[in-house]
């Protein structure tokens, strides 16, 4: 599979405690699954859910999905435990909460060896160091924590999410600038499609890759909404046969539907495709 263009639609939270919820997920159409040693465990089962999660990982069965391990914190008295746990783990990446520099990936990535790490971008100072954080080359990709960026901005909910487009955006500059994965926050109302439909295509138009999600329900909406659909499909086709065929004719000029083609549409087609070819690969 081309790396590059590997799908994040949807990437599925599960508390690494649970071994039933761990199993489960090896069955769901996901493109890859956070299995979460923070928020999601209490306090008396995290060291327990670091032998849960090592065995469901050794067990396998997960298949093309990405496996990322989101540990606790490295100022925490579990922190520096997990990241020396999830060295060793059969998965493919390290999440790190709360990063606000990229000094706290050095030291993850000091104990993580070559493990690729990701980054939870929720903290206002952490969107304003987005930059040095997507620049450190351990890392891989970024998660948007907007329920605990919601809390320090002390913004309140709106179906648009004007309050959050400033921390969105920086994130979303850092991770193309230098050439990251960047998933959404989560849409914590699992049971309104209406409203998790309308965010996942939100996020899309902006440029996010996918979307984290907390509740099984809500994959086939994310699925759905990241992938190039069928008239997509088509114009990113029409596209590279016109231009191809002016630079043959040495017109220098291709015309789809009444617009202009240029060499950058050309760039976008060979995406979106190379896309479509990766959701076919992962599902097949």
């Amino acid at each position: 599979m081309n790396q590059s263009a590997r799908p994040y639609r949807s990437v599925l939270y599960v508390p690494a405690s649970n071994a039933r919820a761990m199993a489960k997920v090896r069955t769901l159409p996901i493109d890859a699954i956070i299995f979460d040693l923070e928020d999601a465990v209490a306090p008396d089962q995290k060291v327990a859910a670091r032998a849960t999660l090592a065995e469901a990982l050794a067990e396998g069965g997960y298949g093309n999905r990405q496996r990322i391990v989101r540990i606790n914190d490295l100022s925490t008295v579990w922190g520096i435990e997990d990241a020396k746990a999830v060295a060793a783990l059969e998965c493919d990446a390290v999440l790190l909460p709360k990063v606000e520099s990229a000094e706290q990936v050095q030291a993850l990535a000091e104990i993580t060896g070559d493990r690729p790490i990701w980054a939870m971008m929720e903290t206002p100072l952490g969107m304003l160091n987005a930059a040095e954080i997507a620049a450190h080359p351990m890392l891989r990709g970024m998660v948007m924590g907007t329920n605990d960026l919601a809390k320090e901005l002390q913004s309140r909910f709106r179906p648009d999410r004007l309050p959050m487009q400033a921390g969105l955006g920086l994130c979303l500059l850092a991770a193309k600038a230098h050439g990251v994965t960047i998933v959404d926050g989560v849409y914590n109302a699992f049971k309104d499609n209406e409203g998790l439909t309308a965010e996942c295509e939100q996020g899309r138009d902006m440029g996010f890759d996918g979307k984290t999600l907390i509740h099984p329900a809500q994959v086939e909406i994310a699925n759905a909404a990241f992938a190039p659909d069928a008239a997509e499909i088509d114009l990113a086709r029409r596209q590279i046969a016109a231009f191809e065929e002016a630079e043959a004719a040495g017109t220098g000029v291709a015309v789809v539907d009444g617009k202009i083609v240029e060499n950058l549409h050309v760039v976008t087609a060979k995406q979106i495709l190379a896309k479509a070819d990766a959701i076919a690969e992962l599902t097949a």
